[in-house]
């Protein structure tokens, strides 16, 4: 099979029935994409494909030989991080740091839903939705953290989204 990862090519042997996330750390050595539940419940395998966030334990990797497709590794370098690494970072944004690669992944496709007008659950409407805490609580619900930093997850993902930290309502303090 032959894949772009990270805008390289890489061509690895595997059974035509493993999981894209199995032929990442198995076949190719990406290891930063985590195995959480291998049932897509909790979000730690989290790529990019076509710049969609997905489950990668939850896709078969033959499927995506012709797909774009981003992992953590691809997002950033310790000499230059992106800046949902870096205010990953700055706020905290981790404890063990087990979900953060498909937290960080799946904070930067759902900022890109944003940008394209896509409304979720708590949307005030299908026209438009302002991102508040609420918003990126409900954008960001199938990603799990066990160790509970939810709080410097939100913080992370609206200073790269932009809010102002002074103006931003928490969940519970909306008008």
């Amino acid at each position: 099979m032959k894949f772009t990862i990270n805008g390289e090519t890489r061509e690895t042997e595997a059974d035509i029935r493993a999981s894209l996330l199995d032929v990442l750390r198995e076949h190719l050595h990406l290891t930063g994409t985590k195995k959480g539940c291998d049932h897509g419940q909790c979000g730690a395998c989290t790529v990019l494909v076509n710049g969609r966030r997905i489950n990668s334990c939850l896709t078969l990797a033959v499927m995506h030989q012709q797909d774009e497709i981003v992992t953590i590794e691809g997002l950033g370098q310790p000499e230059a991080l992106h800046p949902m690494q870096a205010a990953f970072v700055r706020h905290d944004g981790y404890q063990c740091g087990y979900c953060t690669p498909g937290q960080i992944c799946s904070a930067v496709g759902m900022l890109d839903e944003v940008k394209k007008g896509w409304p979720s659950y708590v949307s005030e409407s299908l026209e438009t939705s302002s991102l508040d805490d609420e918003e990126i609580s409900e954008r960001m619900s199938g990603n799990l953290c066990r160790c509970s930093a939810y709080p410097n997850i939100v913080d992370a993902i609206s200073e790269v989204a932009g809010l102002n930290p002074a103006a931003r309502q928490t969940v519970g303090e909306k008008a």
